[in-house]
């Protein structure tokens, strides 16, 4: 068990040197990756725990690689809701989110939503409302 300690402590002096001392908040595709990792370690933990009759160690060990599973499962998250027709947002509502007044030319209206959708999009830390939202308001400006 001591191992287990120290190795996890080499590991998160590796990653906190690698960032260069600046605090860094997992992106949910990276701690979905780390929580399944994490869960892999404490139920191989459990296991050899539980062969050598250490079964206090075990059954917490369990217990968090458990934890740690349904929360893997839990960051996935249910794919968002496609808006319906009776839903649809107006122009008003479209120029607001993209920041563009009533007047503005389609080219103004695609580099707001480029600018927007660097900063919203789900690879880069956004979420997918916000983007599933820009996106609906780029094709009702565009195509209205």
């Amino acid at each position: 068990m001591l191992y287990v300690a120290v190795g996890c402590a080499i590991l998160a002096l590796l990653v906190w040197a690698g960032r260069g001392g600046r605090k860094v908040v997992p992106k949910r595709r990276e701690w979905r990756f780390l929580s399944s990792a994490g869960a892999l370690v404490a139920f191989t933990g459990a296991a050899y725990a539980g062969v050598r009759g250490a079964w206090e160690p075990a059954i917490v060990l369990m217990v968090v690689g458990l934890w740690l599973a349904f929360s893997t499962r839990a960051a996935n998250g249910a794919a968002p809701a496609t808006p319906s027709p009776r839903n649809r947002m107006s122009d008003a509502d479209a120029r607001s989110i993209l920041g563009v007044g009533p007047d503005a030319s389609a080219s103004e209206i695609q580099a707001a939503y480029a600018r927007l959708m660097r900063l919203a999009h789900p690879d880069k830390g956004g979420t997918d409302g916000l983007a599933a939202q820009l996106n609906a308001a780029r094709d009702r400006l565009l195509k209205g």
